[in-house]
């Protein structure tokens, strides 16, 4: 993760604006999911045992199931490890000269882009449905001039029409400052 203190490829000028991060809901949404899943098995015993508990007593079958709940809980905590890791690394820093943008896509994959500001041609806030809505979080979508990729998303961020006026008064201002600067 990059340090709020050491920005890389700094630019002459530059200042950190704001950090934005997914919003707070996709962390606990996947959290709830994270504590169903540990209760399935716990039902699942529940169920066996009120129903049939000698399945469970065997010489073959006790060990089976020890290494089967042992293998199910160690892929629900890598699921929940990997969500936190994405969720926790994934980020994008509006500086007053460019964006910043980190999407870490494994464990061992990162990619890292930035965008000048003065390329920045449109800037799009979308919310879709009832508890995005309710909650405030959406994306925001940037679209720059000069770039082999159309544009460029913020996804499931905290107000994306605040982060969308941002974006905009730091073009507006950037241009305003440098009225030549080429796209």
């Amino acid at each position: 993760m990059l340090s709020l203190n050491y920005l890389p490829n700094k630019l002459p000028d530059e200042s950190i604006v704001r950090v934005v991060r997914r919003d707070v809901f996709i962390i606990f949404k996947r959290v709830v999911i994270f504590a169903v899943l540990l209760v399935l098995p716990v039902g699942f015993f529940y169920l066996m045992i009120s129903n049939d508990a000698t399945a469970l007593v065997g010489t073959v079958s006790l060990p089976l199931i020890t290494l089967g709940t042992s293998a199910y809980y160690l892929f629900v905590w890598l699921f929940f490890f990997f969500s936190f890791v994405d969720y926790y690394l994934d980020s994008w820093i509006i500086t007053n000269r460019r964006i910043i943008y980190i999407d870490q896509r494994g464990f061992f994959s990162r990619v890292v882009a930035e965008h000048k500001i003065f390329r920045i041609q449109d800037v799009t806030s979308e919310t879709h449905g009832l508890i995005p809505t309710v909650l405030k979080f959406g994306d925001v979508h940037v679209q720059t001039a000069g770039t082999a990729e159309e544009r460029f998303s913020f996804r499931q961020v905290p107000n994306p029409d605040h982060i969308r006026d941002i974006i905009i008064k730091l073009a507006q201002k950037n241009r305003s400052e440098n009225p030549y600067h080429e796209i």
